[in-house]
């Protein structure tokens, strides 16, 4: 395989919308997704109202790459071996002895289904985008809600956690205004969305003119589809793409079958009878990678036409667009953001606006580097005092360097380069920080001793 991926190489360009495309001022929709897990959790089903309220720093808990082990009640943070680096029983940082004790130096009992990329099952649930993130602080707090009055040792919530979920995204909350979540990102849009920056718009006009095919594949329904482009991108977001593809149901859409996960139309965001095969550009709902293969093939009248997808979540866009579909996958992975490293050499020099992008959000954001769980890309083994400390790559780590292509903090951060800029992709032959760009997280870079481990 070429070291070199260029998007001038590119057939297709497709996009995620949420966190991808459409990024969000996160400490606000934080706090207001953990708003709207907990009100359910306790008007609906009796939990402690203690739950309700937070403590200003308690978001720092929520870290990307948590594995929360249902049964036990504990978060984990694993190593790319499947060892656990770090643990909390509910909010409660385990120490390197507990640790040791109940996980030891092996691999953890679910890592070869996790590391298939198997997230959802009643054993475990891996934390990986930023709508399901400010959960797993909700989580916590509900165990230690529990030990407090139950002082149980096996624990039951998920299914209310479930429900909880289910409740405030379902497909129709966003047209019954049912839930906290959708009613409120309607009133409040600025508060929780953050515009399109005029480079990246720029950026996907030049796209298209230089004859890429460009699609949006979002899990979102059409609605709430359209009121975030609408606001993001403008009025005339339909422009910039060819194919638009609302409740997509990743990762399925990639993996599931024509007959499995049909396409469908779309009348006035009702879902219409199933499609045999998609055969013009347009907007659709749910679908398969599959079919729209078939029609990228007939589009750019090639037998194997190049595709790259950029999307926020390993679990629902990177693996599978990889995995499946053999697409280029470019990972936006925010957390780049909060790294001293990715802060470009030049930015005394830049204007205050300009800097923002990347300092400013450091400074905004909750959640980057969580001083609970580390630095998302390394950390120590945990060791018995006195021992040589280990530094290893974390699981979430490896698996970016594994499945992306490249990995970027924003679309913004590519988007005033030359569409034929040669970016060093990951590759197995090549460095673990290779695929980073700007630059990589400095607790990858050699002798750095980084404040993130401590």
């Amino acid at each position: 395989m070429q070291q070199h991926f260029s998007l001038a190489e590119c057939d297709v360009v497709g996009f995620d919308l949420d966190h991808t495309l459409c990024r969000y001022h996160l400490p606000q929709s934080a706090r207001l997704i953990y708003d709207s897990f907990a009100q359910y959790l306790v008007t609906e089903k009796g939990y402690d109202e203690g739950l309700l309220t937070l403590a200003p720093d308690s978001l720092d808990f929520c870290c990307k790459g948590l594995v929360l082990d249902i049964e036990e009640g504990n978060f984990l943070k694993l190593a790319e071996d499947g060892t656990v680096l770090r643990a909390s029983h509910g909010t409660k940082s385990m120490t390197s002895e507990e640790i040791l004790e109940i996980y030891g130096r092996k691999e953890w009992k679910h890592f070869n289904t996790v590391s298939g990329m198997v997230s959802r099952t009643a054993k475990y649930y891996l934390y990986d985008n930023y709508f399901d993130l400010p959960g797993a602080l909700l989580c916590a707090r509900v165990v230690d809600s529990l030990d407090q009055h139950d002082g149980q040792k096996k624990y039951d919530f998920w299914k209310d956690m479930v429900a909880a979920i289910q409740h405030n995204y379902k497909i129709s909350a966003f047209k019954e205004d049912c839930g906290m979540y959708f009613p409120e990102v309607k009133n409040n849009p600025d508060k929780y969305l953050q515009r399109c920056p005029e480079s990246v718009k720029k950026w996907l006009k030049q796209l298209k003119n230089a004859g890429k095919i460009l699609l949006l594949i979002t899990s979102s329904h059409s609605d709430y589809c359209r009121l975030l482009c609408e606001h993001v991108l403008g009025n005339d977001f339909e422009e910039y793409f060819d194919i638009l593809i609302t409740n997509a149901l990743k990762p399925g859409f990639f993996s599931h079958t024509p007959n499995q996960r049909p396409f469908r139309t779309l009348e006035n965001d009702e879902e219409q009878e199933a499609l045999l095969s998609l055969d013009k550009p347009g907007w659709y709902s749910q679908g398969n990678a599959i079919q729209l293969y078939d029609l990228l093939k007939k589009m750019t009248g090639k037998l194997d036409p190049k595709v790259v997808y950029f999307g926020d979540s390993m679990h629902s866009d990177i693996f599978p667009a990889h995995h499946y579909s053999n697409w280029e996958t470019v990972f936006i992975l925010e957390e780049l953001l909060g790294d001293k490293g990715t802060v470009p050499a030049n930015a005394e020099s830049e204007p205050l606006e300009k800097k923002g992008k990347y300092e400013g959000d450091q400074l905004k954001v909750p959640y980057f580097v969580s001083k609970q769980w580390g630095s998302f890309f390394m950390d120590r083994l945990p060791g018995l005092e006195n021992a040589e400390e280990t530094l290893v790559h974390t699981w979430s780590c490896k698996c970016i360097s594994t499945y992306s292509t490249i990995a970027i903090p924003s679309l913004e951060a590519i988007a005033d380069l030359p569409l034929d800029y040669r970016f060093t992709r990951f590759s197995s032959n090549s460095s673990a920080t290779a695929g980073y760009y700007p630059s990589p997280p400095r607790a990858l870079l050699p002798n750095e001793d980084s404040v993130m481990m401590k």
